[in-house]
């Protein structure tokens, strides 16, 4: 399958209706949490946990906006959806997708295409929080991100940080003075991404890539005129291991970064230039 482009044309996903009955404001009435996983057994409970907390959090300021969380459970074979459930305990809007897709964009794609099908609320009520089953986010996360849409935000692209139980502090340090946390940073993580379903579908929802699905959603909502929010203020921290599921996605990253700081210097300085 090529690669597919940045520029490409906007193309709003079949089968949604361009209108809904009566007239629809922008207010959030349903929030939906996406969580792609590939065998996570021993990471994901964190993950799930926070967003329970973030749940409750919002219903304790929000109680009439509905929560539904949905785990991608993407060819998983060691438990991860057993401890997803077990770390959900009595919270009752978890439930799992079950897919063989090999593929962090695809399966994004598909969690949102099962929680919106789940509900009947128009999309333009309808918030997409993202977020990855290696990653603990704040329990201010929802919270924070309906205020933002509430406010007039189509989207929300939030922080991450390395956890730093995980990594040795000179990598930590090399990888801070690397990331900006300030509003307007330019940086697009899908650990920490929030989209109203109606600018979702209509640029085309994620693509189903390996790598750089948050990248490419990020850059057609900003084409086609979506306001987009940059904010430090709902940061995540995710995990710092540094052989993850994408060859090239964050943990890869973080293992270039200490392969360069290891390298002597005229060497890391020729590696950065043609790089």
């Amino acid at each position: 399958m090529p690669a597919p482009s940045l520029e490409g044309g906007n193309r709003p996903l079949p089968g949604i209706p361009s209108a809904h009955g009566g007239p629809v404001d922008g207010s959030i009435a349903h929030v939906a949490v996406v969580v792609p996983a590939r065998n996570e057994a021993e990471r994901i409970a964190p993950a799930i946990r926070a967003i329970c907390r973030a749940a409750a959090e919002l219903r304790a300021l929000r109680p009439g906006v509905d929560i539904g969380v949905v785990v991608v459970l993407d060819a998983c074979d060691d438990g991860t959806g057993d401890a997803a459930i077990d770390a959900a305990g009595s919270d009752g809007c978890l439930s799992l997708l079950d897919v063989r897709l090999h593929s962090a964009g695809a399966s994004r794609a598909a969690g949102i295409r099962a929680a919106l099908a789940a509900t009947t609320t128009a999309p333009e009520q309808i918030w997409l929080a993202n977020t990855d089953a290696d990653s603990v986010v704040p329990p201010h996360w929802l919270c924070g991100q309906v205020d933002f849409a509430e406010s007039g935000a189509d989207a929300v692209l939030g922080t991450v940080e390395p956890d730093p139980g995980e990594l040795d502090m000179s990598l930590l340090n090399a990888w801070a003075r690397r990331h900006r946390f300030a509003e307007d940073h330019p940086h697009v993580f899908g650990a920490n991404f929030g989209v109203r379903a109606s600018h979702y579908l209509r640029v085309g929802g994620f693509e189903p890539v390996h790598l750089h699905e948050d990248r490419i959603l990020a850059a057609r909502l900003r084409r086609s005129g979506s306001a987009v929010v940059a904010t430090d203020t709902l940061r995540v921290i995710t995990s710092s291991r540094l052989h993850g599921r994408a060859l090239h996605g964050f943990a890869g990253y973080l293992r270039g970064l200490g392969e360069a700081m290891a390298m002597p210097p005229d060497t890391a300085a020729a590696s950065s230039a043609t790089s």
